[in-house]
């Protein structure tokens, strides 16, 4: 296999994370700097903090979906990429999706 390809992604990804971050940290460095009263920042800081754990949750559905899907692949012993196979990864994304928003409806 080459991997060559999956260098200049790589790259892309790290460069628009990297500058994700700066944005981020400049915005919070300019309402802090703005005077923003302490209840905003406070606010602030309890919805970043709220969604960085509505994050892993919906990631920990997701993969544990992925994962069960993967697994009905192979418990029916499909062994080539068909239709089917992507419908159940697919369906199982879907339906994870939906477990994560409403476990975050709940918890908000």
């Amino acid at each position: 296999m080459d991997f060559d390809a999956l260098i200049p992604i790589t790259m892309f990804i790290c460069i628009t994370y990297a500058i994700k971050a700066v944005v981020d940290a400049r915005s919070r460095a300019k309402l802090i700097a703005g005077n923003g009263s302490e209840e905003l920042v406070r606010t602030l800081v309890q919805t970043e903090a709220q969604q960085r754990r509505h994050a892993s949750l919906r990631w920990g559905i997701l993969l544990l979906a992925v994962a069960a899907g993967f697994a009905l692949i192979e418990a029916f012993g499909w062994r080539e990429v068909t239709p089917g196979v992507i419908a159940v990864l697919l369906g199982v994304t879907g339906a994870g999706n939906l477990l994560a928003y409403a476990a975050s409806r709940k918890l908000a």
